[in-house]
């Protein structure tokens, strides 16, 4: 529980007035790297004993994962009784990004049952956006969703999620003036803080293309696919068939602009198979399954910078999740173009059973 230990020095340093920004811990030399509003939050944290810590983190997360599959299937609408729930629990907790949720000590699959809960919530309910935007203020890549309210016209929920972002800045700020400084202006570029790009634990594009490319900084290789890619992955959510397609597409699309996402991010794997399972597709559900269990990456010689030499046949098992977020943002997009090209009447159709529609209200 590595990071469990990083959050509980983050309560620490926040609780005495240490050097948030300053320190490392455990074997592997970990700094701090969430904004100042989320070290907050770990304060109490630092008054646990470490086995109770631990086991708190291990609780957590295993209830956490049980409330992520009912958040799953309520955005799907898949029956939520309680002996299947406690199934899927069950083999959740083999699916890596879980596993290793748990194993590290993550708040990932707080933040996802954080972002599902509040956007799940009925059409109007008071606050709704405000969990999104506190999600965002603990850690930044939820931000993406923000933009997803956006873009599809939910501007009353957008702009509820950016007010309640800006109060995790401002509590910060008034908590930590000095680290809130710091952060703002120089630890959220370094992205170096995080760790290395180009190993197999990041299945976002720049892991993807470092490693593709033997290039620990692939700059402008990396950068420009990211850039379209959070273009096409915006647009599409804007076009997408139903909520739950559109959560997913802005999820899968964070996972892979973001500088860094460790493979234990992708917890967001549980909602898509609950989407496959209740669009009747079973076995590209199954497929998935077996994806997220195999851990292949970490199968491959990773140690040192074996990351950056490994062989063609070798690259599809080093980044499996990337290769299926962007298979996933392919495949609609192939849909999207499908729709718009080869049936152009069917839009018109719509356009005048809407005319009729309009008239007949009228």
């Amino acid at each position: 529980m590595a990071d469990a230990l990083v959050y509980r020095a983050e309560g620490a340093a926040v609780a005495r007035g240490g050097d948030l920004y300053g320190f490392t811990v455990t074997e592997w030399e970990l700094p701090a790297t969430y904004p100042p509003f989320a070290a907050a939050l770990f304060v109490p944290t630092a008054w646990l004993p470490l086995p109770a810590l631990k086991l708190a983190f291990l609780a957590g997360n295993v209830g956490l994962l049980a409330l992520l599959v009912h958040l799953s299937c309520r955005l799907t609408s898949l029956p939520t009784r309680a002996a299947p729930l406690c199934a899927a629990t069950a083999l959740g907790i083999w699916l890596e990004p879980v596993f290793q949720t748990v194993l590290f000590g993550q708040i990932n699959l707080a933040l996802a049952c954080l972002i599902l809960w509040d956007l799940t919530r009925p059409k109007g309910a008071t606050a709704k956006g405000c969990a999104l935007g506190v999600a965002a203020g603990i850690k930044l890549t939820p931000a993406v969703f923000i933009a997803y309210l956006f873009v599809t016209g939910r501007v009353r929920e957008a702009v509820t999620a950016t007010a309640a972002f800006a109060g995790t800045v401002v509590f910060g700020a008034l908590v930590l003036p000095a680290a809130s400084v710091e952060f703002w202006t120089t630890r959220i570029f370094e992205t170096g803080r995080v760790g290395k790009a180009w190993i197999v634990d990041n299945q976002s594009l720049q892991g993807l293309v470092a490693r593709l490319t033997h290039d620990a900084e692939p700059g402008l290789a990396w950068a420009v696919p990211a850039a379209l890619t959070a273009a096409a992955g915006l647009w599409l959510t804007r076009r997408a068939a139903g909520e739950p397609r559109a959560l997913l597409l802005t999820a899968f699309t964070a996972l892979l602009i973001s500088p860094i996402s460790w493979s234990h991010h992708w917890v967001w794997c549980v909602p898509l198979l609950a989407l496959l399972i209740a669009e009747g597709r079973p076995r590209l559900a199954a497929a998935v399954a077996v994806l997220f269990t195999a851990r292949t990456f970490w199968l491959l010689p990773h140690q040192g910078d074996l990351d950056l030499h490994l062989a063609w046949w070798q690259q599809p098992l080093a980044s499996p999740y990337a290769l299926l977020g962007v298979a996933l943002l392919a495949s609609v997009l192939d849909q999207q173009d499908v729709r718009v090209v080869e049936h152009p009447q069917d839009d018109e159709k719509q356009a005048a059973t809407r005319h009729h529609v309009l008239r007949h209200d009228l």
